[in-house]
């Protein structure tokens, strides 16, 4: 159940919100989310995510993109409109193959380069025209933010979250 209330730590320096990461995790405390302007190396495995495996999907949809090179090859070059190009008949496809392997190395790179990025929005749930979710527009300029479900131990937290180097703490309730 996700918390109706939660703590917002505000932070002004990576350093420090990685070392209030680690002390709040520490102290069996659920971080919710946390918000930066530029991508902190290391927070993921701090806050203790499970690694991505948009490097599987990578490497499928280069195999679709290779796939899709060899077939649409054979078919151009082979079946559908077979030309004799500077004295090199086009016989068959392992005959010529050579000369198409820019042509699969391009579509491969192109297929998991396109299909990646869109997989990657899907997955975050960005599409144009989309709110911004972050909760102070403080976090795309300088301030990092840390929340942290509340479960009836506010005044606990929020004097902890002053000795990890909060700048700031507010309480927000989520029910609205």
């Amino acid at each position: 159940m996700e918390p109706s209330k939660v703590i917002q730590a505000m932070y002004t320096d990576d350093d420090v919100l990685m070392s209030a990461v680690k002390k709040v995790k520490a102290e069996k405390h659920h971080i919710e989310e946390i918000y930066t302007p530029f991508p902190v190396h290391g927070l993921d495995k701090a806050m203790g995510l499970a690694p991505t495996r948009i490097a599987i999907t990578s490497f499928m949809y280069g195999c679709v993109g290779l796939i899709v090179a060899i077939l649409m090859m054979k078919f151009i070059m082979i079946d559908d409109w077979p030309q004799d190009i500077g004295g090199k008949p086009s016989f068959s496809y392992m005959e010529n193959m050579p000369a198409f392997v820019p042509i699969m190395f391009e579509l491969t790179v192109f297929f998991a380069a396109h299909l990646m990025v869109i997989t990657f929005y899907l997955r975050s749930k960005m599409w144009p025209f989309k709110k911004a979710e972050n909760p102070d527009p403080r976090t795309t300029d300088d301030h990092f933010l840390m929340e942290i479900g509340v479960h009836g131990n506010e005044k606990e937290l929020t004097r902890f979250l002053k000795e990890t180097g909060a700048v700031e703490i507010n309480l927000i309730d989520k029910a609205h």
